[in-house]
């Protein structure tokens, strides 16, 4: 039976950032890391709810990788909220990739851009995808490797725990063997030094602990812009003996963050707002089992029906209905027309995004366009002197709108 024989884990502020928005969890047989990002702490924030959320103990029911994502989906719903009732805190998030070692595999849940690497026989692989814009465009085959290494939008994420009310969570579950070692760690590592290097530190080191702290070294001397995390930890095939005792006891790491009742009394004191809402609200729970019993209503006396008053017909010029005719044919051939039509602009999230349609709000809030592509690149990304170009909502073909955002996407647009 395979158990953790040894682990380290650590986290790092690096050299040219204040706080530390990375957050880590480690009781075998569970670790996790998160990235948090927001700004104001709210990152801080949003790491330490996802982290936190693993501490009571995985579910009784379902799968190693359903109770990851569980959790994950869990921690979500929990940053969603407070971020909403919390301006300072709105769209805060986190990346959160989490491992729990079981019996002769290790399961692994996963949003963002953190990672997990396996390192077996002197070969480092990687078990997670990134969820990042320059991952994507790498997958489709618009970017290549190097081009993907400096491209300036590397950084931004498509998925996260926190933005949106759902998320999707990737889940995996991996066989494991004696020796194993497994890494997880926030981009704060992987964007300083390459696979290469760390798989050469992994293979010139010994302990876990030589080995971490030697990772995170690395990182910081290569400029250690963000902060780094590190989770390491080395599987044994021990047939039934007893667990090491320096492994077993919970390591967390991060800023502390709202307990669930915060969050619940936060969003209590919210005013009551007409409308649909977007939280879950609570209903009372019918008594008894099986559906409820419609009782026959009391038999009333027929009243006379109120005898109709007569009406008069309205008529309508003819002039008028041939008018209004008109005004239909050229309000559908217009409408027909902007179909073909697109234009380039942003989201009310600030993304570069194509529309299909005009640019023009009616009143009622009728709108004359509909968001046809985002692209995930956000307007504060583009240099100052090319977003007049990019961003003058122009009238467009769908090809021509596309190619502007496909050159932006990969680093190319012109000034």
């Amino acid at each position: 039976m395979l158990r953790v024989a040894e682990e380290f884990s650590q986290t790092d502020t690096g050299r040219a950032r204040r706080a530390n928005e990375d957050s880590l969890f480690a009781r075998s047989p569970v670790f996790v890391v998160a990235d948090g990002m927001g700004g104001a702490q709210a990152g801080e924030v949003a790491s330490r709810i996802a982290v936190d959320a693993f501490e009571p103990g995985l579910p009784d029911t379902g799968s190693p990788e359903e109770k990851l994502a569980s959790i994950a989906r869990e921690a979500n719903g929990r940053i969603y909220q407070l971020a909403r009732v919390d301006e300072q805190r709105a769209g805060m998030g986190t990346t959160l990739t989490a491992a729990f070692v079981g019996d002769g595999e290790v399961s692994l849940a996963h949003v963002g851009d953190s990672r997990a690497y396996l390192w077996r026989d002197g070969q480092l692989r990687r078990l997670t995808r990134d969820h990042t814009l320059v991952d994507e465009l790498l997958r489709r085959g618009k970017l290549t490797e190097e081009e993907a290494e400096h491209h300036p939008q590397r950084s931004i994420i498509t998925r996260a725990l926190g933005p949106e009310s759902e998320v999707e969570v990737d889940t995996g579950t991996h066989p494991a063997r004696d020796g194993d070692v497994f890494l997880l760690c926030s981009d704060g590592l992987t964007a300083m030094i390459g696979e290469k290097e760390m798989a050469a530190v992994l293979n010139d080191t010994g302990s876990l602990e030589e080995t971490g702290g030697a990772l995170i070294a690395r990182a910081n001397d290569a400029g250690g812009r963000d902060n780094i995390t590190v989770v390491l930890f080395r599987l044994a095939d021990d047939a039934g003996g007893p667990p090491d005792a320096s492994v077993d006891q919970a390591t967390m790491v991060g800023a502390g963050a709202p307990t669930t009742q915060d969050v619940q009394a936060a969003l209590a004191e919210q005013p009551a707002q007409g409308g649909a809402s977007t939280a879950t609200e609570a209903r009372p729970a019918p008594t008894g089992g099986g559906p409820p019993v419609r009782t026959a209503p009391t038999p009333r006396r027929p009243r006379p029906a109120p005898a109709k008053p007569e009406r008069r017909r309205r008529r309508f010029p003819t002039g008028f209905v041939v008018a209004l005719a008109i005004l239909a044919l050229v309000g559908t051939a217009g409408w027909i027309a902007s179909r073909g039509v697109f234009f380039v602009g942003t989201d009310n999230t600030g993304s570069v995004t194509i529309f299909r349609g005009l640019p023009y709000d009616l009143p009622a809030g009728i709108r004359l366009y509909q968001q046809f592509y985002v692209s995930g690149v956000s307007a504060t990304e583009v240099a100052p002197n090319r977003r007049g170009r990019l961003l003058d909502h122009r009238l467009r073909s769908r090809g021509d709108a596309a190619d502007l955002v496909d050159q932006l996407e990969a680093g190319r647009l012109d000034g």
